[in-house]
C-alpha cells in the first residue's frame, strides 16, 4: 500500500469542504492538499438526501460562499445547490483534488514527524488507502449519512405498511394516492408534505410538540430591485447578503430581549395562510422560546397551503404504539397508513466517528475543551467546521478558512511544525460544561448526544457560541501568538 502525503487533508466535499479548499487554494496557493470524500459525488446532505422537495431552510445569498454570487430564489432545491457547487468545483478545478468513495478509518497523530497518518479503504474497490498530511481539516459534517435517527415504538414490526425515513429514501417509493403519515414537525416535514400532498390521497402530520415557522414570499425584493436597475450580480451578492445578516441579528436580538413579541409575530404569519379558527394555539405555538430551536423558513407558505386546502392535517399527541393499520395515539385515536415517513432527526456523528490518536493514545473527544468551536484542547493541527444553526451553515466555513489560511501563514513563517490549544494553567479546574448551552439552543439530535461532544468554558473563546455576528469580528481578530497556543518548531 502507497502512503500518499499532502500539506493538508480536507475530509468530506460537502459544502465546507469545498468551500475549504476554495479558501486553501486562493489563500495558500503552494499548500498541496486531497479531498477524501465517503460518498460517490459532492454535496454531502444535498447528494445525500432525495426525499420529495429537498430544499434549504437557510438563503442562499448567506447559504452560499461570499465569493460566488447566488442569482436564484432565496430558498433553493438540492438540485439547484449541487449545481451551484458544482460550479465552484469547475470553476476552481477543485475537482482534481477529490477522492471519492475514500472512508476513513484512522487517524493518528505523531509528534515526532508532525504528521498525521489517515487510513481507510475504498468503497467500490474494498482496496485500503493511506495518506500522511501536516494538517487535518474536518469537514465532514455533523450527522451520520448512513441512517437517521428513528426512536423504537412499540409495534413497529405489526405495521403492515412501509415505514421510510427521509435520509434514506427509496428511489422508487410510490405514495400516488396513498395515505401518508409523517412524524415529526420540523424543517425535514415543512418540505415534504407540500411536495407529496398534490399526490397522496392524504398526508398527516403527528408531532409530540409544535415547531416555530417562518412562512415569506420566496423573492428578495431588494435583489430583484437591484437587478432592474442592471447592477452587476457580485454587487446584488453582497448588498443583499448584508441586508439578510443585518436582518438576522434584529431578528434572533428580539427573539432572546423580545419573545413575546416574536411568537406573536411568528403566529400571525402562519394564521395568515389557515382557516379563521384554525387551532394554532394546539398544532403551532411551541412551549419554547423562538429561536431557542432551529426556525424553519417555509417559502410561499406552502405547507399551511395544503392544510387549508384539505390535503394535510395536523394532529399534535403522543403515540402508543405502531398497529397493523398505522399508529395508536395515547389519545385513544388511531392514525390508519400505508406509509410512514419518520421525520425524526438525525443521528449526530462526532468528527465522522474516526478512531482519532495523538501519539498512540486514543482520543476521547468528549475529553477536550474546544476552542472556539474548532479546535481541540491536545489535539494538534486539526480543525473541524461546525457550523451556526441561526445563521446560515456556510458563513463559518468563509470565518474558519480564513483563520486556517491566516494559521498555516503564520506557521511557516515562524518555522513551526504544530499547533495545540491549550487551556492557560489558570483555567485548568474551571468546570467544563455540555457543548451547547440547552437555554440557548435545545434540538433533540444535539441532547441526544452530548455526553460524546467536547466540552466548553464559561465565555466565548473557549465555546461555539453559535453567534455569527459576534465571530465575524472576533475569529479575524484572533491574535495568533496567544497564549492558547502551543508551537512546535521544526
Amino acid at each position: 500500500m502507497t502512503t500518499e502525503h499532502f500539506d493538508v487533508l480536507i475530509v468530506g466535499a460537502g459544502i465546507s469542504g469545498v468551500g475549504a479548499a476554495y479558501h486553501l487554494q486562493d489563500q495558500c496557493p503552494d499548500k498541496s492538499y486531497v479531498i477524501l470524500e465517503g460518498l460517490e459525488s459532492f454535496g454531502g446532505t444535498w447528494w445525500m438526501h432525495r426525499y420529495p422537495g429537498i430544499r434549504s431552510d437557510s438563503d442562499l445569498y448567506t447559504f452560499g460562499y461570499r465569493f460566488k454570487p447566488w442569482t436564484g430564489a432565496p430558498i433553493a432545491t438540492a438540485g439547484e445547490i449541487l449545481s451551484y457547487m458544482g460550479e465552484v468545483i469547475e470553476e476552481n478545478r477543485i475537482d482534481q483534488h477529490i477522492r471519492y468513495n475514500h472512508w476513513i478509518e484512522t487517524a493518528d497523530w505523531d509528534s515526532k514527524t508532525s504528521l498525521w497518518t489517515i487510513t481507510g479503504k475504498r468503497k467500490d474497490t474494498g482496496e485500503a488507502v493511506s495518506f500522511t498530511a501536516n494538517f487535518l481539516w474536518m469537514c465532514q459534517g455533523y450527522y451520520k449519512h448512513a441512517e437517521g435517527y428513528t426512536p423504537e415504538w412499540e409495534g413497529m414490526a405489526d405495521f403492515k405498511g412501509t415505514i421510510v425515513h427521509p435520509q434514506t429514501w427509496p428511489e422508487d417509493l410510490d405514495y400516488k394516492d396513498k395515505n401518508v403519515l409523517v412524524i415529526g414537525s420540523g424543517a425535514t416535514t415543512a418540505t415534504v408534505v407540500p411536495a407529496m400532498a398534490g399526490d397522496c390521497k392524504h398526508i398527516t402530520v403527528l408531532q409530540r410538540s409544535p415547531t416555530y415557522f417562518a412562512p415569506g414570499r420566496n423573492e428578495n425584493d431588494t435583489a430583484e430591485y437591484l437587478r432592474k436597475l442592471e447592477v452587476d450580480e457580485s454587487w446584488i451578492h453582497e448588498i443583499v447578503r448584508r441586508e439578510i445578516l443585518y436582518n438576522q441579528e434584529e431578528f434572533t436580538r428580539r427573539a432572546i430581549e423580545k419573545p413575546d413579541e416574536v411568537k406573536k409575530e411568528l403566529l400571525d404569519g402562519v394564521r395568515a395562510f389557515l382557516p379563521e379558527g384554525y387551532d394554532v394555539d394546539t398544532h403551532f405555538t411551541p412551549k419554547y422560546r423562538p429561536w431557542q430551536q432551529r426556525l424553519a423558513f417555509v417559502p410561499d407558505g406552502d405547507i399551511f397551503k395544503g392544510i387549508a386546502a384539505g390535503k394535510a392535517t395536523m394532529v399534535t399527541d403522543h403515540i402508543d404504539r405502531f398497529t397493523e393499520k398505522g399508529v395508536l395515539l395515547k389519545s385513544g385515536q388511531e392514525l390508519e397508513a400505508d406509509i410512514i415517513v419518520t421525520a425524526t432527526g438525525f443521528n449526530l456523528c462526532v468528527l465522522g466517528d474516526i478512531a482519532f490518536s495523538v501519539d498512540g493514545q486514543s482520543v476521547d473527544f468528549s475529553d477536550t475543551v474546544t476552542y472556539r468551536g474548532m479546535m481541540f484542547t491536545g489535539v494538534p493541527n486539526m480543525v473541524w467546521i461546525f457550523g451556526y444553526f441561526r445563521a446560515s451553515w456556510t458563513l463559518r466555513v468563509d470565518l474558519i478558512g480564513d483563520f486556517v489560511c491566516r494559521l498555516l501563514k503564520y506557521m511557516d513563517e515562524h518555522g513551526y511544525s504544530a499547533v495545540t490549544p491549550q487551556l492557560p494553567e489558570d483555567r485548568q479546574g474551571e468546570q467544563r460544561l455540555c457543548w451547547i448551552d440547552e437555554k440557548n439552543f435545545n434540538p433533540n439530535y444535539l441532547k441526544r448526544s452530548m455526553h460524546l461532544m467536547p466540552r466548553r468554558l464559561d465565555d466565548p473563546e473557549w465555546q461555539h457560541t453559535q453567534d455569527y455576528w459576534r465571530e465575524k469580528e472576533d475569529i479575524p481578530a484572533i491574535q495568533l501568538d496567544d497564549e492558547v497556543f502551543r508551537y512546535q518548531a521544526v
